[in-house]
């Protein structure tokens, strides 16, 4: 499966962003989706991840509140939508796909190519 993230930009805090990742090829309904992010000089962060269905999902503490992932199989796309973004949220956002749930990035077979947020205080 090939994915494609889109939306990231600049934004003040306290704004609002919505990214999404499609996804090329069969069966995207089979996988676990997830968003993780890259600030400069750090390594990757789990984000969020989404259940094949989208009835469950998770998130790392420091966006609950904040964030919601959801998918629509239809469309072949998983959504990020980001709200009271911080400047601590900027970083590069990507997506990924895998056969299993969690937030480790190896559970993860596919990804996509970022999407970069930039937030201004």
């Amino acid at each position: 499966v090939q994915l494609q993230a889109s939306g990231g930009g600049l934004v003040q805090a306290g704004g609002s962003l919505l990214l999404s990742c499609a996804a090329s090829g069969r069966s995207f309904s089979s996988y676990r989706m997830g968003w993780f992010r890259q600030a400069p000089g750090k390594g990757r962060e789990f984000v969020s991840c989404v259940s094949r269905s989208g009835s469950s999902t998770f998130y790392t503490d420091s966006v609950k509140g904040r964030f919601t992932i959801s998918r629509d199989n239809t469309k072949n796309t998983v959504y990020l939508q980001m709200t009271t973004l911080k400047p601590e949220d900027a970083a590069v956002y990507y997506c990924a796909a895998g056969t299993r749930y969690g937030s480790d990035p190896d559970l993860y077979d596919y990804w996509g190519q970022g999407t970069l947020v930039t937030v201004s205080s």
